[in-house]
């Protein structure tokens, strides 16, 4: 596993940082006073938490007058989803072979 999957899977472990990230790719943009307001914990936090995203590349920011706001960044996923991949073909071939042995075995 690669640092960079390391860091994801990192990084998302945390609920709350998790929840912050579905939250913005499910309804866009949010500024951290609307992520503060949703999670339920206090804003010296939530801003911990964005910038732990941000250093994964999770999140991006931009600065508009007094306001932060924030956006997921989707494509930071591709390594997770690879790796999902890989694994997904390693179980399944040996499902396979299981599969094939009890064939052999019920013969």
């Amino acid at each position: 596993m690669s640092n960079t999957e390391d860091l994801l899977f990192k990084t998302l472990a945390d609920p709350t940082r998790r929840g912050i990230f579905e939250r913005l790719c499910r309804e866009g943009e949010q500024t951290v006073g609307a992520l503060t307001a949703w999670a339920g914990v206090s804003q010296p936090a939530v801003s911990k938490h964005l910038g732990v995203l941000r250093q994964a590349g999770l999140v991006s920011d931009r600065h508009e007058g007094r306001q932060t706001h924030y956006s997921a960044q989707r494509d930071a996923l591709a390594p997770l989803a690879d790796w999902t991949r890989q694994m997904t073909g390693f179980w399944q071939g040996r499902f396979d072979d299981l599969e094939d042995l009890l064939k052999r075995m019920d013969q």
